[in-house]
């Protein structure tokens, strides 16, 4: 029996120098699905380099953010017959080889989320302050939205096809950690199933992070209105 055809959504801003690793990974792991990367102006050459190994590239004007990079990305996929989705980052904080046990999910789950903190914490060279305001969103976004996951701002998931077609992703508001956040939560309250696989975080190994301050205290009030706009 065929694999169903994979798509890999990665958005990326100057990710040329892990690239390369990341697309091999995704070859040996997953193989035979294809990755489209979601480009918001890079300027050290990403979207050209994308595209010498072999990946589709959508490249925007300029930075609109990681959930307008993933309402794209997944709109683009399902204009096309992808049966199954995954959202990960570029920098190589999450690692392909544990794209297997997602997909494994997908037999009993409709949407695999891949945890830091199932089985305790499991994220490498974070300080403590990174690490301390993380686990607080997750508590804070757990309570608020009574998601039965440990990990609700995880952006290393695995989608069926039905997930995303149901969620209307167009609609979805949110942005950086609360968009994905509000994936979840949208999902749980159409009945999809949710389950958690467990990982080891590696922070990025170049560039630097997207996501400062300012993103953290948005995502933060994004998160706590989904209740009272009913998702």
């Amino acid at each position: 029996m065929s694999r169903p055809p994979t798509l890999v959504v990665i958005p990326t801003v100057n990710e040329c120098e892990t690239l390369g690793e990341l697309l091999a990974g995704i070859r040996e792991h997953a193989p035979g699905a294809d990755t489209l990367i979601v480009d918001d102006a890079s300027t050290d050459g990403t979207p050209e380099r994308a595209r010498q190994l072999g990946a589709t590239v959508l490249a925007r004007p300029r930075r609109l953010g990681i959930g307008s990079a993933y309402r794209d990305g997944f709109a683009w996929g399902l204009a096309r017959p992808y049966a199954r989705f995954v959202s990960m980052d570029g920098d190589l904080s999450h690692e392909p080889r544990y794209l297997p046990a997602l997909f494994d999910a997908l037999a009993t789950a409709d949407l695999a989320v891949g945890s830091r903190y199932l089985r305790g914490i499991s994220v490498v060279n974070w300080d403590l302050n990174r690490l301390a305001l993380s686990v607080f969103a997750n508590r804070y976004a757990r309570a608020v939205t009574g998601l039965p996951v440990r990990d609700c701002t995880s952006g290393f998931q695995a989608f069926r096809r039905e997930v995303l077609e149901q969620l209307d992703t167009a609609s979805l508001r949110g942005i950086g950690y609360s968009f994905l956040v509000e994936i979840k939560y949208r999902a749980h309250r159409l009945g999809f199933r949710l389950r958690e696989v467990p990982i080891i975080f590696v922070d990025r190994r170049g560039g630097f992070s997207k996501l400062g301050p300012r993103h953290v205290l948005q995502s933060a009030w994004h998160v706590s209105t989904l209740r009272l706009r009913g998702g």
